[in-house]
Parts: C-alpha cells; sequence; structure tokens
C-alpha cells in the first residue's frame, strides 16, 4: 500500500452525503475503489468532483466520452481507470477491437474509430501532451463534428482524467479490476 498514512475509508466511515452518492455506484460496481476511499478524506472536494464526473457523462456522448477516458488513461499510464473503462466500453456495445484501437493512440491509423472519435483523441493527446500550450488547432477542429458546449465539456474532460491520474499515479493506487485482455471479462 502506498501512502499508508492516508486513511482508507469505508462507505459507513464517510459523511451521509458522500456515502449516499457513492451507493449506486458501489452497487453497481460491486467493490468501493481505493480512489473513493483515499478520496473521502477530502469529503466536500470528493463529492463535487463526482458530481463534475456526473455532469460530464450528461455533456458529452458516451462513444467521445469513453474515447477520451481511454486515450488519458493510456497516455498517462493510468491503469486504474482505464481497466474499469474497458468494462464499461464493453458493457455498452464498444468491442475490443475498438478498445484495442483507441488504447493505441492513433487516430491517423484508425479504421474503427469515427471521425468525431479521432477529432476527440487528436485534441485528447494534444493537450496532455503539450500541457495545454499547442492544442489550440487539434481544439478547434472540434467545431467539425460537437457544437461549442460539447467542445468545452470535451476539454473539461480530459482536465477531469488528468486530474484522477495524477491522483491515481501519485499514490500509486491498485487497479480495482484487471484489464479485460488479461482476464477475459465478458458482460
Amino acid at each position: 500500500m502506498s501512502s499508508p498514512w492516508i486513511p482508507r475509508l469505508a462507505v459507513e466511515a464517510m459523511p451521509p452525503a458522500l456515502a449516499e452518492y457513492l451507493a449506486p455506484r458501489v452497487r453497481r460496481l460491486g467493490y468501493l475503489g481505493e480512489m473513493f476511499q483515499v478520496g473521502a478524506n477530502a469529503p466536500a472536494v470528493l463529492l463535487e468532483f463526482m458530481r463534475f464526473t456526473d455532469a460530464l457523462k450528461e455533456a458529452v456522448p458516451l462513444d467521445i466520452s469513453e474515447t477520451v477516458v481511454l486515450t488519458v488513461a493510456a497516455r498517462m499510464r493510468n491503469a486504474y481507470e482505464r481497466n474499469q473503462h474497458e468494462r464499461l466500453c464493453l458493457r455498452s456495445g464498444l468491442g475490443r477491437e475498438w478498445i484495442t484501437e483507441v488504447q493505441a493512440l492513433a487516430p491517423e491509423a484508425s479504421r474503427l474509430m469515427t471521425p468525431g472519435q479521432r477529432g476527440a483523441q487528436r485534441f485528447a493527446l494534444s493537450a496532455v501532451d503539450t500541457e495545454g500550450l499547442d492544442a489550440t488547432a487539434d481544439f478547434d477542429a472540434l467545431r467539425e463534428h460537437f457544437d461549442a458546449a460539447t467542445a468545452l465539456s470535451i476539454a473539461f474532460l480530459v482536465g477531469r482524467y488528468t486530474t484522477h491520474a495524477l491522483l491515481v499515479n501519485t499514490l500509486r493506487l491498485a487497479p480495482p479490476v484487471p484489464s479485460v485482455f488479461e482476464d477475459g471479462f465478458i458482460p
């Protein structure tokens, strides 16, 4: 366990508002991930982080969101989020070949990704790789596929998953589930 000085809190030890908000996730997943356990030490921040996450789910179409999430997770070596989202992709009908293609981080070589997915991946890669300093052209290219609200939400999504990767990587949190390519997960 990394950073053992940070307590891992069970749902029962969390403030009621946070525990209530996380309950549907815990029921759906069947576990309380370590990121929630450590994040609960800053309950107001974690609660707003999760509300932000849920707002992004409403703002960005699922296939675009999963393209961005898998891209940021792969680029930032965040197996914690990558493995969970591989499972979500399969449950949502996005196949293993599509997941493999997205995680190759080569939008120009893709054959299964849509033009919008490729554009979102190009932006996510340039935003992460250049810390946003050389991502304007790829962001502006999003207008070919998305309205302003969706394009901005994609940028927020990159920031959300970058934040998650920084926390997980800093604390060296182990993924709660293996990659679907390791355990043969079938939804």
